[in-house]
């Protein structure tokens, strides 16, 4: 097995199980284990725990970031659609098997005080969103740094009380107040975008 087909079993694995049952009550073996990979590769690999949750982190952010995109280009066929898909993707999300909400509030919630690699992933992670979002409201009237800001904090408040209360359903109150928004900026009066 080459070092970077290990480098993939290792993060697939590591993305299931940290995912599933949180980063502290999963072992290294574990991860070992459920990816094929000797001991002596997953440390060559990850010589330590905080690298590997970083890594996933990391991994974890491409394929949610990319499969968002894709939802809203598919979805959107006017940029001041593009908010209101946002929110339809995060629908989808929820009522998928093992939602467990945001890896990335979940892993600065368990490991941000004593992990610097988690902070700086969790933060790059929201800054990245924040800039997508900016970029699809960037076309409207007013659709500024502001309008970003407060569809970015309906986004992440929908995944909490997806998450804490198990309604899928925040994503569409959500998805009606960004619509409320988006027609503001947009200056096309009171009504669905």
């Amino acid at each position: 097995m080459h070092q970077e087909e290990a480098r993939v079993r290792l993060l697939g694995a590591a993305e299931e199980l940290f995912y599933a049952r949180g980063i502290q009550a999963v072992g290294m073996d574990e991860i070992r284990a459920a990816s094929g990979v000797s001991l002596k590769r997953l440390y060559r690999s990850f010589p330590s725990k905080h690298e590997l949750v970083e890594a996933y982190l990391r991994h974890r952010d491409e394929g949610w970031r990319a499969a968002l995109a894709a939802y809203v280009k598919e979805h959107a066929a006017t940029p001041a659609d593009a908010p209101a898909a946002v929110f339809d993707w995060l629908h989808t999300w929820f009522t998928t098997p093992g939602f467990r909400g945001c890896a990335f509030i979940n892993a600065f919630g368990e490991l941000g005080a004593v992990s610097e690699g988690v902070v700086r992933a969790a933060r790059d992670h929201k800054d990245a969103v924040r800039t997508y979002v900016a970029g699809l409201v960037r076309e409207l009237p007013s659709g500024g740094p502001a309008l970003a800001d407060q569809l970015v904090l309906l986004l992440d408040g929908a995944i909490t009380t997806a998450t804490i209360g198990g309604d899928p359903d925040a994503a569409l109150r959500a998805r009606d107040a960004a619509v409320t928004l988006v027609t503001a900026a947009a200056g096309t009066g009171p009504g669905r975008a």
